[in-house]
């Protein structure tokens, strides 16, 4: 129906030759047919309007939404340290260590050793006798250095001093590292295992004034 109007238009158009006449008509003949092109056609379909990129976050369902929380690129891979016994755990072992050598509980402090109290080097009975030698021993513990982690196993120093008194009187000033061991949270390692102990000792004899790191 639109072609033939417009096809009647140029047969008009040609019939009427150049001039003035000619270029209204030519004006007019544009006007139709553009009126024509943009006057949709009753059944016809109607264009489909581009889609327009968002940028995120502005909220609209289904266009700009987050990813959901099962798609890979919106989850972190998990740190596995993340959730063991830290250095601040490691402080407190090194705290009721402490506590129960001064409260005179050797056999609680022996424990708190790797082993249940094999890395000591010695057993129960030596290790409560090499401090009932003691009237005072108490331990200030410093700033734990980073945990050291490989094949499954943890590791961490923590700088300690220690001043004491001798049952005859006698001043001792020791300062040093000890080093904490745990298993890291692997399949069939027991709960005592994943719990931080004392591996070694580098507490040494140190002049009073000597400051903890």
């Amino acid at each position: 129906m639109r072609t033939a109007a417009v096809a009647g238009l140029a047969v008009l158009l040609s019939a009427c030759g150049g001039g003035e006449a000619g270029n209204e008509m030519a004006a007019a003949n544009d006007a139709a047919v553009a009126a024509a092109e943009s006057t949709p056609v009753a059944g016809a379909p109607t264009p489909v309007t581009p889609s327009t990129t968002l940028p995120p976050g502005d909220g609209i369902p289904g266009v700009s939404a987050p990813p959901p929380a099962n798609d890979v690129r919106a989850v972190a891979t998990p740190d596995p340290m993340a959730t063991e016994a830290g250095p601040q755990e490691a402080v407190a072992v090194l705290n009721r260590y402490f506590a129960a050598i001064d409260s005179g509980r050797y056999d609680d402090a022996y424990r708190l050793w790797n082993g249940r109290g094999e890395a000591a080097g010695m057993s129960a009975k030596a290790f409560a006798d090499s401090f009932a030698k003691y009237t005072e021993y108490r331990a200030t513990i410093g700033t734990p250095g980073r945990i050291d982690a490989g094949a499954g196993q943890r590791y961490i120093d923590i700088p300690v001093r220690v001043i004491g008194r001798l049952r005859d009187g006698t001043p001792v000033s020791l300062a040093g590292p000890i080093t904490l061991h745990r298993t890291g949270d692997i399949d069939g390692a027991t709960a005592e295992q994943r719990s931080w102990r004392i591996q070694t000792s580098g507490l040494k004899p140190r002049p009073a004034t000597a400051p903890t790191q």
